[in-house]
């Protein structure tokens, strides 16, 4: 269980001294005093390259931080989860997303049973249908290829191969077009379906249980879309397949059991992207390029399980996380990456660190003393530079920020790509250095403007550069990411792979909806304000 608590560490203890003794320094003060910073504060590993060496820490917080992670046994509690042991205690499971992208080959063990066999069975799977489909030998109902491919799920069924089809774009097969449903809102489905022909659609219901509310509803809206638009119930079995592991509700729902993939309770939604819930992304980029994305992440999980800690990309990034949330107080972390294909990867990450590190009590279900995990957000660049900037570069909240870019363009507008890159190097130099009263001066610059332009700088970020958006990166960034809330969540000892916050909502919205109809009796059985809500909106539909 969690053991000590993190704040009565020695190495919290002297952490939070030496913030004491630091906090006040400048980026300015601290690249003057050492002239290969740069060099000292970066790693590389997987494709990654790792400039962090506009934060806010000397050699000292890094050996600080890094004696933090061993009293915490972050190593121990990594190497647990590569073992297959059961580490998200509440639901008495394992977390093994690392199997899901493991060579064949590889035994990792669940309850004695190897589960790679099992992963490479259902890949195969995958790989078999998603050639089908792209080869056009897989037909609609009426004979017609397939040519629009919807993916209806919900957070992890959802987020993860809606950013991974937009990153990989140009990987992706032009033939075809990909859309998504998530949102319970009519408006998502009404969107996405627009213009399409039934005959030339397929759906991929995803939900491992099939129960799932929003998804459900989508999906019987598909189904009804199917049948009315192709006039017989018999076409569901050729324009839906399921990714789930209840047979009987996908087989009542119409589908052939046969074309069901299945996933394991090892996996958690937000870490589910390299399963089966990628089959559209699989579909969309083929199965070879979705085996270098694969291949991407398994990189990236052998280098933080092996890499030194003073070289591990995922554990460094996950400490200064643990840095400047707990001891500057900072309760954000910007995700700006500076290419448009990543325009959806602040959002993804949004739910892989805020449903794994929002955790209010610690292993043993005590409340918690320190902050946990920070609110992520972000928008690429250069679009966030025109509206959100100003408060980063001169507003009072300290935001440590992930600039994201790519030395190979993205497009043939290659003078763009320089521009592109000009801006995130640009913008990680004005964040940590700012610029002063005197220098503007010296400029020339009107005494009464001068306060309005001064930006003080001393705003930490990282500089994450990779060669080329490409399959294999996009698997190397994301496993990054989870490896980094990983290491979060091992020091400050809670679950990150449970999210028993998202439920009592589901229960309540069952209560309410049937409240909502229009022949049910007026409720009184909530607080007033709901009351009232339900009341006035039962008015204004006319009930």
């Amino acid at each position: 269980m969690a053991g000590k608590r993190p704040t009565e560490t020695a190495a919290w203890a002297a952490l939070t001294a030496h913030h004491a003794a630091i906090k006040d320094r400048h980026l300015r003060q601290l690249f003057a005093e050492d002239p290969k910073r740069a060099e000292t504060f970066s790693a590389e590993g997987a494709g990654i390259f790792l400039d962090y060496s506009k934060n806010r820490i000397t050699a000292e917080t890094l050996r600080l931080l890094l004696d933090l992670a061993r009293e915490r046994d972050v190593a121990g509690r990594r190497d647990a989860m590569f073992r297959g042991e059961k580490i998200n205690a509440t639901e008495k499971r394992a977390v093994l997303h690392v199997a899901l992208r493991a060579p064949r080959g590889t035994r990792i063990a669940v309850d004695g049973q190897d589960v790679v066999p099992e992963v490479h069975a259902v890949l195969d799977r995958m790989g078999a249908f998603a050639r089908e489909i792209r080869s056009g030998s897989w037909k609609g109902h009426t004979g017609k290829r397939i040519r629009n491919v919807i993916n209806i799920g919900i957070g992890g069924s959802y987020l993860g191969p809606e950013m991974a089809c937009l990153a990989l774009r140009e990987f992706t097969d032009k033939a075809m077009s990909f859309r998504f449903v998530s949102n319970v809102d009519g408006a998502n489905f009404t969107a996405a379906t627009d213009g399409l022909d039934p005959a030339e659609t397929l759906f991929i219901i995803s939900s491992k249980t099939f129960t799932t509310l929003e998804t459900m509803t989508n999906a019987a809206t598909a189904r009804r879309w199917i049948v009315e638009g192709l006039d017989t119930e018999a076409a569901v079995a050729k324009h839906c397949v399921a990714v789930s592991t209840n047979t009987e509700g996908v087989t009542k729902f119409g589908i052939d059991p046969s074309r069901m993939f299945g996933f394991w309770d090892w996996v958690g939604g937000r870490y589910s992207m390299d399963s089966a819930i990628g089959l559209s992304s699989m579909i969309a980029i083929g199965p070879e390029r979705f085996a270098e994305m694969l291949a991407g992440f398994h990189a990236m999980d052998e280098h933080f399980r092996t890499a030194p800690p003073e070289r591990n990309l995922p554990l460094l990034m996950g400490l200064l996380t643990v840095w400047y949330n707990n001891f500057f107080g900072a309760e954000t972390l910007g995700i700006m990456p500076y290419a448009a294909p990543l325009a959806r990867f602040p959002a993804y990450l949004q739910q892989l660190q805020m449903e794994s590190n929002g955790k209010h009590v610690d292993l043993d279900g005590n409340h918690v003393a320190w902050q946990t995990g920070p609110i992520i957000w972000g928008e690429p660049g250069t679009d966030g530079q025109h509206s959100f900037y100003q408060l980063i570069h001169q507003g009072t909240k300290l935001i440590p920020c992930d600039l994201i870019g790519f030395c190979e363009k993205l497009s043939p507008l290659a003078e763009q790509h320089d521009l592109l890159m000009a801006n995130l190097f640009a913008q990680a130099e004005a964040f940590a250095f700012g610029k002063t009263a005197d220098e503007f001066k010296a400029e020339g610059s009107p005494d009464f403007q001068t306060p309005f332009r001064v930006t003080e700088g001393n705003r930490p970020t990282n500089v994450i550069l990779a060669d080329r958006l490409e399959p294999r990166t996009l698997g190397s960034l994301v496993a990054l990411y989870e490896h980094s809330v990983f290491t979060q969540g091992a020091v400050w000892a809670i679950d990150s792979f449970d999210q028993w916050g998202v439920e009592l909502g589901k229960v309540l919205a069952g209560r309410i909806i049937p409240e909502l109809a229009a022949k049910a009796a007026p409720t009184h059985g909530h607080d007033s304000s709901t009351n009232g809500l339900i009341a006035r909106y039962r008015q204004r539909r006319g009930w």
